[in-house]
């Protein structure tokens, strides 16, 4: 893409790409790309044994979390699977583990670490399984933001609102200025706390899922959201525009869900009649709009628990767990089919493979703690008292 094309895009030119390939390294970023220590090679036909005799050999010392959307290979390791706080609940109710290994992302691990006791040490078998999502705010860019809204008169009457899918200084931003944590299960929850908090919400980091539960589940219009995009001065807002919003939205989004487009919609259902349509509420909003279902991960599998044999079923969430469901229900004549033809999986969340797997778990039973994820003192304590927030919405 020439630097024409993506000026009129408005994107802006990242290493993030190189990053995700481990090719470069940012000395700002809150994660690293390098994996100290030699893997095993992925063709090595005694991977399974491996992480089986490593895993058995640390015994109770360790824990391993696995989230829904690892490859099938980790997957079978985990003592638990889930949504990621879910799994960091999990954790801090493992208290005899002293090691956590968490098959998932940074932020992931991040919360982990914050609910997790002192003695416990939670690892990311590669430091470079990052969220695109998280990485598009900043802590430097959120505290800028708070700046404008200040500069717009406002900020008195905002309550920042965080996605669980954000890292720990984000978090803790929340915590500090009154805001709470809210997952994909209680963002309605959340924003119903917050506006009887403050007049406005400040939706950190992801807007689908702000304006998606503003509109679809609080009734408000799409012109009660605005969207702050950190690239440009001011977020590309007026004081004006800040004044009448109700919900400022921050211009971030998952590279899965925002993937799917009305016309996968439109697609399957000519494909497929009679289907169901049922996405995440990271999606689009025209496609949440068109959709027939939309959950959270963990409703997602419920409702294709509940599901009628013979039903069909178009998902729109990562592919790993899409695989996975079909494959788990086929038994029961339920056709589960992936929302969009093309093939897409989390990049980040795939690079925790059975290799670094393995050489985390071998590590972790000869003596040496690798890739140990540490939130400090100060980000943990406001970042918990975000979450502990969230836990007491009624």
């Amino acid at each position: 893409m020439t630097t024409a094309q993506t000026q009129e895009l408005d994107v802006q030119p990242t290493p993030l790409a190189l990053l995700l390939l481990g090719r470069e390294a940012d000395p700002r970023s809150e994660r690293g790309v390098e994996c100290p220590g030699d893997l095993p090679s992925p063709s090595d036909p005694d991977l399974v044994a491996r992480a089986r005799a490593a895993k058995e050999k640390l015994g109770d010392k360790v824990f391993v979390l696995g989230h829904h959307y690892q490859r099938d290979e980790v997957i079978q390791f985990a003592d638990v699977t889930g949504d990621s706080f879910k799994l960091a609940r999990d954790a801090a109710a493992r208290p005899e583990a002293e090691y956590i290994v968490f098959c998932g992302v940074h932020f992931m691990a991040e919360s982990a670490d914050i609910l997790t006791s002192d003695d416990q040490k939670v690892v990311l078998p590669d430091l470079a399984a990052g969220c695109s999502m998280a990485d598009m705010a900043t802590a430097e860019q959120v505290a800028e933001c708070w700046d404008v809204l200040t500069e717009a008169g406002v900020a008195e009457q905002v309550v920042p609102v965080s996605y669980m899918n954000s890292s720990a200084d984000i978090k803790a931003f929340t915590g500090k200025h009154g805001g709470t944590i809210c997952t994909s299960s209680n963002a309605e929850r959340a924003l119903n706390w917050a506006f009887e908090q403050g007049e406005k919400v400040l939706f950190l980091p992801d807007q689908h899922l702000g304006r998606n539960t503003a509109v679809r589940d609080l009734g408000m219009s799409l012109e009660d959201c605005v969207v702050y995009n950190p690239h440009r001065p001011n977020g590309g807002l007026s004081a004006e525009e800040l004044r009448a919003a109700k919900m400022i939205l921050w211009r971030g989004h998952c590279s899965v869900h925002g993937r799917f487009s009305l016309d996968s919609v439109d697609d399957v259902r000519e494909r497929i009649p009679g289907v169901n349509v049922l996405v995440h509420p990271e999606c689009k909003h025209e496609v949440v709009a068109a959709a027939d279902q939309v959950g959270s991960t963990e409703y997602i599998i419920k409702a294709l628990e509940a599901a009628p044999a013979g039903s069909k079923w178009a998902i729109g969430t990562e592919l790993n767990l899409v695989r996975r469901l079909a494959n788990r229900f086929a038994a029961d004549d339920k056709e589960i089919v992936f929302l969009d033809k093309t093939v897409c999986f989390c990049s980040t969340m795939n690079r925790i493979d059975l290799p670094h797997l393995v050489w985390t778990l071998e590590s972790l039973a000869e003596g040496t703690l690798v890739n140990r994820i540490e939130v400090d003192r100060e980000t943990e304590a406001f970042a918990k008292l975000a979450l502990e927030r969230m836990l007491a919405l009624p």
